[in-house]
């Protein structure tokens, strides 16, 4: 990657202007300090050298009242000799004390980017497009070394990460190693995520006020409590209007996310990993990197969320071929694996045009149930006389892909692997941690439990032609320490489970690998870069899955998003709903079948088929299309769709989810479209809501469709249609 040296030094002023998808970054270097955002936001085209400085100038915090004598000048990684009393970028210090206090000296800077001709350099400032600015820095006197990276993306995705290096002769206990990005004041409103187990991903907003919004996951997973996104915003801001800033820590394992307000204004949003006691600690020479911790400013959320959804499909990585339609075999079959059973679920998957067919749990060693078994991961000759290949022929003979389940991170104390190498169980305390699920954790961190896991998984993926795993996680890690000291472990578990699914893909190419987490407890975009699609939640009751994929939609495009259709009464909230409204929901994700197809009426198949049929028709649209989320006209009144990227067309959804307080509803106006283009709009939903649409409002399309220009479904709207509760419409609009 070509790169341009920057001239920094202790009297020098240098400035980096940072440009893409609409949003500008610019940094300031001078005087050899570290870099520190004077503006990330909205574009700011032709910026010129004197107006750089100025702004840099402008945005500088005044001195308040018994404030320091200084402006405080807040870097990336912010810095506590320099007057900053909020969150320090480095927490950490030697045996004797000292260096918990650094003051950082830039010694080396330059820009990369993909194209020398996109980096100009102009004096004191230099100009580019997407790309990186690594900086080096040194404190001699702490001994510390610290290398800075912040890298705009095209999509105007800005990250940034830190190493910090051991330059002493002594050991350094590193803490925390934090990185923030800079709000505007008028960012005053905070909007993150919260949750549990089948209820993952809710939505929950606060006042910005004086303080510290500080969310922690010590979980040893991503959590379904994670703060996911945590966005600052104009007060009001919603999906398609209002500036908003938010940021997200790429990491599995314990982190934090931060909204912070000092009494004097500054405000910042950063992240972290979260360091267990021990797991910082750095001998000489030896070094720790931060995650990637990522900002997306838009305006209004599905602007932020459009960015990440953007650099996640320009991934090499990214799935490019069709997403399969998947039938799961959980709850239809549990631990009940018999293959006349399932082979008669196949054929009638096959049937129904279901691409994959994914064997879940219970499959191995003495897994009968959810007490044993866990960590041996050997075909069961009892439940499988003849191993997995009369089903897998079957399936694949049937024109599917076989999938299969595996939770590589977990063990049961009744196992053959935790008889034969108790060590391996995460324990601190000459203790065994308290239970969860039955079961505890397997330490990858061990080599010997790695190689364990790694080989046994092997063994089965080259006996049997499997294209796709299910990659299960059941439970938090907790006294998740290290024998025989009982250390903490979080932080190499972390990293060995990355490297096992790295590894495994690198062996077999073209594996896809899902990561569920007791449904949706690990989405983050660090296990994205080693996996292909996440179970959204164990809970497949529509209606709440309609608010959880609108959220998980804040991170992640719908492409990546496991979305099912379970039986008629929800497993997990005992609900009962229409396949209407089951079906019409999960369309709109990775589409998946969760259900017993031999309890389906026929009636009940042909409609499903009709679904599926549906969704493998417009899965090129619903995997490409930017993802359009309107504010809700009523709290009981959904309106969501996705609109092609070259806005020629798209496809709504009109949901309703609870009966409204005023009849009509009132107008709906739809966004993302182009302003001047005329749209055919047709109503395309596969069948009708169960209780019909009594009173049609009076422009409903006919099988002809009505034209409607993109400005006027957007300025002025259409009146919504009547739909009794957990029923809903789709829409395809298509230029003319």
């Amino acid at each position: 990657m070509p790169s341009t040296a920057l001239s920094v030094g202790p009297d020098q002023t240098c400035q980096v202007h940072l440009t893409s998808g609409g949003v500008s970054v610019l940094v300031d270097l001078s005087d050899a300090r570290l870099p520190s955002i004077a503006h990330w936001g909205a574009a700011l085209p032709d910026l010129d050298e004197s107006e750089a400085a100025t702004l840099v100038r402008a945005t500088t915090y005044g001195r308040g009242g018994n404030d320091v004598d200084v402006p405080v000048r807040v870097a990336v990684l912010p810095e506590h000799h320099a007057g900053w009393t909020g969150r320090p970028g480095i927490s950490g210090c030697r045996d004797d004390g000292s260096g918990w206090s650094p003051r950082f000296t830039v010694t080396a800077a330059e820009t990369r980017t993909d194209a020398a001709a996109d980096a100009a350099a102009y004096g004191t400032l230099c100009t580019l497009g997407a790309g990186t600015l690594h900086v080096t820095a040194a404190d001699d006197e702490a001994r510390l070394g610290l290398t800075l990276e912040i890298e705009l993306l095209p999509t105007g995705l800005v990250r940034t990460r830190a190493t910090v290096t051991n330059d002493g002769d002594t050991d350094y206990a590193l803490d925390e190693l934090a990185l923030v990005l800079p709000v505007p004041n008028h960012a005053n409103e905070i909007h993150d995520l919260a949750g549990h187990w089948g209820t993952e991903r809710a939505p929950q907003r606060k006042e910005f006020t004086v303080g510290q919004h500080l969310r922690e996951g010590r979980k040893g997973r991503t959590g379904a409590d994670a703060a996911y996104v945590l966005s600052t915003g104009a007060r009001g801001f919603g999906f398609r209007q209002g500036e908003v800033w938010g940021v997200h820590t790429a990491w599995s394992g314990n982190h934090r996310h931060w909204a912070e307000r000092l009494f004097n204004g500054r405000t910042v949003i950063g992240g972290s990993e979260l360091l267990l006691p021990g797991e910082g600690r750095l001998s000489p020479g030896e070094s720790s990197c931060s995650p990637w911790v990522f900002g997306a400013y838009g305006d209004g959320l599905d602007a932020q969320a459009a960015r990440f959804h953007g650099w996640l499909r320009s991934r090499p990585t990214h799935p490019q071929t069709p997403r399969k339609v998947t039938l799961n075999v959980w709850e239809a079959v549990y631990f009940d694996h018999d293959l006349a059973r399932l082979v008669d679920l196949a054929d009638r998957a096959a049937a129904l045009g279901v691409e994959r067919f994914v064997l879940d749990d219970g499959w191995f060693g003495a897994r009968r149930d959810d007490h044993a078994g866990l960590g041996d991961w050997v075909v069961s000759p009892d439940m499988w006389p003849d191993g997995l290949g009369p089903l897998v022929d079957h399936v694949t003979a049937l024109g599917m892909e076989f999938g299969l389940w595996f939770e590589p991170e977990m063990v049961n104390l009744d196992s053959d692997v935790a008889r034969a190498h108790p060590e391996w169980i995460m324990a601190t305390g000459n203790r065994i941690p308290v239970e969860s699920r039955h079961q505890q954790v397997l330490n990858l961190g061990i080599p010997g439990a790695y190689a364990h896991v790694r080989d046994q998984m092997v063994a089965v993926l080259e006996a049997y032609d499997i294209g796709y795993l299910k990659w299960d996680h059941n439970r938090d890690l907790v006294d998740a320490g290290t024998a025989p000291t009982g250390r903490a472990g979080v932080h190499e578990q972390t990293l060995a489970t990355y490297r096992l699914m790295a590894e495994l893909k690198e062996r077999f190419p073209g594996l896809e690998i899902e990561s569920c987490s007791s449904g949706g407890a690990r989405v983050d975009l660090a296990v994205l870069e080693h996996t292909d699609r996440v179970w959204t939640s164990d809970c497949i009751d529509p209606l709440e899955r309609q608010s959880m994929h609108r959220w998980t939609q804040q991170l992640i495009p719908p492409e990546l998003m496991g979305s099912h259709v379970a039986s008629g009464a929800s497993h997990t909230t005992g609900r009962s709903h229409s396949l209407h409204f089951r079906a019409g929901t999960a369309v709109w994700g990775h589409l998946g079948i969760e259900w017993d197809l031999a309890r389906a009426s026929e009636a009940e198949l042909a409609e499903l088929g009709d679904w599926v049929a549906f969704y493998r028709r417009h899965r090129d649209l619903l995997h490409t299309g930017a993802v359009v989320r309107l504010d809700d006209v009523l709290p009981e009144l959904h309106v969501h769709g996705v609109v092609s990227p070259d806005r020629d067309e798209a496809l709504f959804a009109v949901v309703c989810t609870g009966r409204a307080i005023v009849d009509p509803v009132g107008r709906m106006r739809l966004g993302g479209l182009d302003p001047a283009r005329r749209y055919r709009v047709r109503d395309v939903t596969p069948s009708r809501p169960p209780h019909g649409m009594p009173q049609p409002p009076a422009w409903w399309p006919d099988a002809e469709g009505v034209l409607l220009r993109g400005r006027s479904l957007q300025a002025v709207g259409v009146e919504t249609p009547a739909l009794s509760p957990d029923e809903l419409v789709i829409l395809h609009l298509t230029s003319d």
